[in-house]
């Protein structure tokens, strides 16, 4: 689908979870399991408080949809944009699939995910512009570290995910979210 087509079938359909690849491809995808729905939401919830408390940028949960700039339309988990960057959008863009890629984003795996294509997923996030990327695997209680140009790094279990220096002061609290 184009890119106007996939906004349409969007607001046609908008009970359903939806992203577009590069190639155009749609990928529906199931909601959200209960448990898998509390634990995001624990995830925004921090991001969300920092974000107020710095006071130097946007949070959005995972309702949100972005068009990268390889014309793919993914909706993150979590995502957090600096409002220097958001403000420089039309205000038309920003209530459409806003053309950026956020300065951050977190995916939380699901049971119904595999770690490959979320893999997959976060290395689209990093080549197109997000600054700093969480892939938060709860099944192996890793979080996978995605940077620019970067190989991810893997922590194995940990209390605390530290976010700087791209998002400062912001450290994820694991304990909920496993």
């Amino acid at each position: 689908m184009s890119e106007e087509q996939f906004y349409d079938f969007c607001k046609t359909n908008p009970d359903l979870r939806i992203e577009r690849n590069a190639g155009g491809e749609i990928i529906v995808m199931p909601p959200a399991f209960s448990d898998a729905g509390n634990r995001n939401g624990r995830v925004f919830g921090q991001l969300y408080i920092w974000s107020e408390a710095d006071g130097t940028g946007e949070a959005f949960d995972s309702s949100s949809g972005f068009t990268l700039s390889n014309s793919a339309t993914r909706s993150p988990d979590a995502a957090w944009i600096s409002s220097n960057r958001w403000n420089r959008l039309k205000p038309e863009e920003q209530a459409s699939f806003a053309p950026i890629a956020p300065d951050f984003i977190v995916e939380l795996r699901s049971s119904s995910d595999t770690l490959t294509n979320l893999q997959e997923k976060m290395a689209e996030y990093a080549a197109n512009d997000v600054r700093l990327g969480l892939l938060i695997d709860r099944k192996n209680r890793q979080v996978h570290i995605y940077r620019p140009e970067q190989r991810p790094k893997i922590l194995d279990n940990p209390e605390l995910v530290n976010c700087e220096p791209e998002m400062p002061l912001f450290e994820l609290k694991m304990a909920k979210i496993w």
